[in-house]
């Protein structure tokens, strides 16, 4: 623990207290320093820190001495240990590659800084890049119109979008009053109240051909409404839950999927035989039957008889394309 951090560590100690810590604690408390060396940091603190550090002689300890409203002293400046610094440097690789090039021109000088003090404290993270990898799978490009999201949906502003659905491949014009921005197995997705079908909606940030914030306010919906239309059902597909998917699986593949978490109300159990059961409430299958179809024979749907079915004629129609002799 170098002096920084330990003058970090101090603060922190005597911040959270409401009554003194003796000489002894402290010197426990910071790596087993000296007391010359708890003397020396208490008297750059309150010299070039300007740290109201009182020393209570019936008491015999230090104490951090409140202001006239009560309030208590903070450190000029960003402050950082070892580990808080390396844990930033893992986040500003995971920004990086979560959207290259989304905020980079605005965090480079904070991510330069972070870079020096990890240089100044000796920690070697020079080859933080090759250290940390962040792997993306089937991510679209967000386009050009994420920013005008983004400001829209935290300044509560309502949105004039030009869209083009997947499903009906059509353009549509429509007036939007943003919710939430989601990042959704590494894409990016708008929930928002669509005044145009009068109804909440889910948009695919990437199918966005223009946007435009109007002057007008968003409308803001509760968020038990919002979790109730978003998170209810299974995957990206919005809408209450109204079924429930019974799924078996493999002792073999029971070992990841029971740690898995497929759905915030989800109930797994597993069986005397070893297999795991797996029930998952839903609205729309098709993102959950391409989930289940990813475990291949490890899996097998118990209920409802229409999913069964569908992930059945799935199964059969793939083999169809591999003809055997």
């Amino acid at each position: 623990m170098d002096k920084f951090d330990r003058i970090y560590e101090l603060h922190k100690i005597l911040r959270s207290r409401r009554t003194p810590i003796s000489r002894e604690d402290l010197m426990a408390r910071l790596d087993n320093c000296s007391a010359p060396t708890i003397y020396r940091l208490i008297r750059l603190m309150k010299n070039c820190l300007n740290a109201p550090i009182e020393w209570h002689e019936e008491l015999g300890g230090y104490y951090y001495q409140r202001d006239a409203d009560g309030g208590t002293y903070e450190l000029p400046g960003l402050w950082f240990n070892a580990q808080e610094l390396q844990a930033l440097i893992v986040f500003d690789r995971l920004l990086e590659n979560l959207e290259p090039g989304l905020l980079g021109e605005h965090l480079a000088p904070l991510s330069r800084r972070v870079t020096e003090l990890l240089a100044h404290k000796r920690l070697g993270l020079a080859e933080t890049a090759r250290r940390i990898r962040v792997l993306g799978m089937a991510a679209r490009p967000t386009g050009a119109w994420f920013h005008v999201l983004a400001g829209a949906t935290l300044q509560r502003r309502r949105l004039r979008i030009v869209y083009h659905g997947r499903d009906r491949d059509r353009v549509t014009e429509r007036t939007v009053s943003p919710q939430r921005l989601v990042h959704y197995r590494d894409n990016w997705y708008l929930d928002g109240w669509c005044h145009l079908r009068n109804d909440l909606r889910s948009f695919a940030v990437d199918r966005i051909r223009d946007a435009r914030e109007l002057e007008e306010t968003a409308d803001s919906l509760p968020e038990a409404r919002l979790d109730e239309y978003f998170a209810s059902a299974y995957g990206i597909f919005s809408g209450k839950a109204n079924k429930t998917a019974v799924l078996r699986f493999t002792p073999e593949r029971a070992r990841w999927v029971a740690d898995e978490r497929w759905h915030p109300q989800q109930a797994g159990q597993f069986l005397i035989d070893g297999r795991y059961e797996l029930k998952i409430p839903y609205r729309d299958e098709r993102e959950l039957v391409m989930d289940i179809l990813r475990h291949g024979p490890a899996v097998e749907v118990v209920e409802p008889e229409p999913l069964r079915k569908t992930v059945a004629g799935l199964l059969k129609a793939a083999l169809a394309r591999y003809p055997g002799p």
